[in-house]
């Protein structure tokens, strides 16, 4: 009897607390999973895996978000987990024998802000009546309201407001769970929800009706994500709810598709016309998502870019490797370019038309990481998404059941038993802290470069071990001519100066 007591005390208490879903979801049990990952170092001495064995993340990533999240320690000890001899995929960040002193208080990412902007005004080379300079650098990724529960966006949404950066809404339309403070970039998808009109096409007007509603700064049209690229994507029936049916503009209980590519328009000069016309009847500046693969679009683009004048004012390369949504696993492990692949070839592209200066670039694909971001910045990223490292720093545990509604932390489901678990409050500071530790880590690297901003780390900063134990620059590696991304001491460098002072 005492036992029973016992656990029906400890079965309340899970049921009532809001720190951890998987407790409110599944009382009693659910403290297996903490037991066992609290002795994982010991258990894997002898079975299972290493740190850094499982994937999509390994263990010490994810360690590394929840630390972050919870505002924990998220140091390591003991040297690394990695074997550092290895020559497929080390990367060395090149530090200096004199870093760059850390910033004081209201300076450019002084403590506790961490406040990061971007190097470039997003909309100024195209003259946008809302050209804006972003808050951050880093910023979270779309995932559209339908694929993520309301609690799960509304979390993320107010832990934007209170890290300072933006959320993209997905191509799921603008919720009322996107309007909790934070500020939005409206993905435009192929199905057009939420700027759709009656026949099911791209609407000016309901686009205008519905940046209207929210602090709209920005507009992205997804041509393709790298989980699925030029495949499209359904919502069943079962899970239109009339919230979601209203949010996108779509029938309750219908199955709700995205199409695999765009019917307002089919080709480069059809593009540019569709981001003109978009821009001018909102006035915000408007950029693409793109996974990578065929080069001929880029060069195309770049060239009808250079003589029109016209086009995105962003471009966002989303890896192959990156992606929340639900695909094939032919499509999520062949198609596409990952995302440093596919990012170099696009950004070479710009730089070879002179348009790279004048286009805000964005990393998107398993970037949530510093190291893994600096990378980007190396490459001439201005800006990163984050998707999945967003989701765990709310609570996902990887448990890889997104498809199937039954995500067991309510982050991604419309079950309500589910999403009771996830508790917004407590979980939108979880995900600012991720984002602050994030950006303070970012400001650390470069500054152990010897730059004061990631804008101004190059791909000198970075080099590749290769076979024979060899050196190899990050440039070389990816074909990068010397004024690429930009020689420190030119025009970047001298406008993030000014930004700061």
């Amino acid at each position: 009897m005492a036992a029973a007591a016992a656990l029906g005390g400890l079965a309340g208490y899970d049921v009532l607390q809001r720190r951890r879903s998987v407790l409110r979801n599944f009382p009693v049990v659910g403290h297996f999973r903490y037991l066992l990952e609290a002795f994982g170092p010991e258990l894997r001495q002898y079975i299972v895996t290493s740190n850094n064995e499982e994937r999509p993340f390994s263990r010490d990533q994810r360690r590394w978000i929840g630390a972050s999240s919870e505002g924990r320690n998220n140091v390591f000890g003991f040297g690394t987990d990695d074997e550092m001899e290895s020559v497929e995929t080390l990367a060395i960040i090149k530090h200096s024998p004199f870093p760059a002193p850390e910033p004081k208080d209201g300076e450019l990412g002084a403590a506790p802000e961490y406040a990061i902007r971007c190097a470039k005004t997003l909309g100024a080379a195209h003259g946008r009546t809302h050209a804006f300079r972003p808050r951050s650098v880093v910023n979270i990724s779309g995932m559209s309201y339908g694929a993520l529960s309301p609690v799960a966006i509304e979390a993320l949404n107010r832990g934007a407001e209170i890290a300072g950066c933006l959320q993209n809404t997905g191509e799921g339309g603008l919720s009322p769970f996107h309007r909790s403070g934070g500020e939005l970039v409206f993905q435009v998808g192929t199905g057009y929800f939420g700027c759709r009109g009656d026949d099911g096409r791209f609407s000016l007007e309901h686009l205008q009706e519905s940046i209207a509603k929210g602090p709209v700064r920005a507009i992205e049209i997804k041509l393709s994500q790298g989980a699925k690229p030029g495949l499209g994507g359904l919502l069943p029936g079962r899970k239109v709810t009339p919230e979601i049916a209203a949010c996108r503009g779509v029938e309750v209980g219908k199955d709700c598709v995205s199409p695999p590519a765009h019917s307002a328009f089919s080709d480069v000069d059809g593009l540019i016309e569709f981001v003109e016309m978009i821009a001018a009847g909102t006035g915000l500046p408007v950029g693409i998502k793109s996974a990578v693969g065929e080069g001929s679009f880029w060069r195309e683009l770049t060239e009808r870019m250079a003589a029109t004048g016209g086009g995105p004012d962003s471009v966002t390369i989303d890896g192959g490797e990156g992606g929340t949504g639900a695909a094939p696993l032919s499509f999520s492990d062949h198609v596409s370019l990952p995302f440093k692949i596919g990012f170099a070839q696009v950004y070479a592209t710009f730089a070879r038309a002179g348009l790279a200066e004048d286009t805000v670039f964005i990393g998107s694909g398993r970037l949530g990481f510093p190291d893994s971001s600096l990378f980007a910045f190396a490459l001439g990223c201005d800006m990163v998404s984050v998707g999945r490292e967003a989701m765990m720093a709310i609570g996902c545990i990887q448990a890889q059941r997104c498809h199937t509604g039954r995500c067991p932390t309510g982050v991604a489901t419309q079950n309500k038993w589910l999403m009771r678990g996830l508790d917004p409050d407590i979980n939108s500071h979880r995900a600012a802290n991720y984002l602050l530790a994030l950006r303070s880590e970012i400001l650390a690297l470069s500054r152990s470069c010897g730059v004061p901003h990631p804008a101004l780390v190059t791909a000198d900063h970075i080099q590749i071990v290769s076979e024979r134990f060899g050196l190899t620059p990050l440039r070389e590696v990816f074909g990068y001519e010397p004024e690429w991304p930009f020689v420190p001491g030119e025009s970047r460098s001298e406008e993030w100066l000014a930004a700061a002072a």
